[in-house]
């Protein structure tokens, strides 16, 4: 298939330049460059875009995500202001249901200061929508990065599919061992192709020694070293972080990239900056670049049974009888999508961070006593 757009063009120019390039720079360029990325230039979200998140499923997800924070903020001593930041907050749906939530504990609300992780322009105007009454009280302020969020309270971190999206790079094994997998150009000059650069040493990056040839390992050294700032955060500042995403709760080898286009599976090359590309979260990676920089992993659990000990159930129940027949049926659908082992409950995991001498967080098991 030829590729073509923008995105495209200013990939192949580069390619002609410098030579084929790691999966990790085409992602970059293909999903957030300021003027032709995908995250750019359009509203991904929702039932007109190529996906759906767990926010835009059900209202509930975002209250019980709040109210997790609420009970996190009561352990740390109910301090007068925090920080609440969301990574990725997409169309604001989440914090909007998550502030809502927070106003069962008046305090609580009072001392919440929002912070938005946010690169695009496009969704940032969407957030400032959704969020309008939400902020009302307390003004929002949207970042770049996490770099540029205040240090100087605690934080209450959470990231609902984001590091998904974060740019990975793939290996291969190969007859003389593992090599990266670039991205080139094909001889017709109009068509995206993966190649593979010169075998690596052994002990490069930590790769596994056993693997037959052709296996596909993958790194995400954007994703570990948020991970790391996290941590070296909390541990600095106290409080929390909550990660949810789709993954894998130990590290292991596979090819777990994926592209949609129009809400359809595609093939990661032949659309660059028209289709998301996502691939799964390595939860065991992050756990241990958050826990190098000071901080204390808790889990992956599944998401089924996070929200379940978090109440989904008794909060449905208590939507669902203010309900008409037909919400009711809409309601509980939602309810199923988030937690059943078949759809979202199994593959989508929560991984929460804290300080090392923090409690253990609502919805994650107790540590098996020594």
């Amino acid at each position: 298939m030829t590729a073509e757009g923008p995105a495209f063009a200013l990939l192949a120019r580069r390619i002609r330049a410098q030579g084929p390039i790691p999966l990790a720079d085409y992602m970059a360029t293909a999903l957030t460059h300021p003027e032709v990325g995908y995250y750019a230039t359009r509203d991904p979200f929702g039932r007109a875009g190529d996906f759906t998140t767990a926010p835009e499923i059900s209202q509930v997800f975002g209250e019980l995500l709040g109210l997790w924070c609420a009970e996190r903020w009561q352990a740390l001593g109910e301090p007068a202001r925090v920080l609440l930041v969301e990574l990725g907050p997409g169309r604001g749906t989440l914090l909007a249901d998550a502030l809502r939530a927070a106003r069962v504990l008046p305090a609580f609300r009072a001392a919440v200061e929002p912070h938005l992780v946010e690169a695009s322009p496009l969704l940032r105007a969407r957030q400032r929508e959704t969020l309008g009454e939400a902020l009302r009280d307390r003004p929002a302020q949207w970042h770049d990065d996490l770099a540029s969020v205040p240090a100087d309270a605690p934080l209450l971190l959470l990231a609902n599919e984001f590091f998904d999206a974060l740019p990975i790079r793939q290996f291969q094994r190969t007859p003389e061992g593992w090599a990266e997998r670039l991205v080139g150009l094909a001889p017709d000059g109009e068509t995206l192709r993966w190649g593979l650069g010169p075998p690596l040493p052994p002990a490069a990056l930590s790769l596994p020694a056993a693997a037959v040839p052709g296996a596909i390992a993958e790194l995400c050294p954007a994703g570990r070293a948020l991970a790391g700032e996290i941590g070296r955060r909390l541990a600095q500042q106290g409080g929390a972080a909550l990660l949810v995403d789709y993954g894998h709760a130990r590290s292991a080898p596979g090819d777990s990239l994926q592209a949609l286009r129009d809400g359809r599976p595609a093939d990661p090359l032949a659309a660059p900056g028209a289709a998301d590309l996502t691939a799964h979260v390595d939860f065991q990676a992050l756990a241990q670049a958050a826990e190098a920089a000071g901080a204390r992993a808790h889990g992956p659990v599944e998401q089924g049974s996070f929200l379940r000990s978090l109440g989904i159930e008794a909060r449905a129940e208590g939507l669902a009888r203010k309900a008409t027949p037909a919400q009711r049926r809409d309601l509980a659908a939602a309810i199923d999508r988030l937690t059943s082992p078949t759809q979202m409950g199994r593959l989508f995991k929560a991984l929460a961070l804290t300080p090392p001498d923090a409690g253990v967080p609502a919805g994650f098991p107790a540590p098996p006593a020594r």
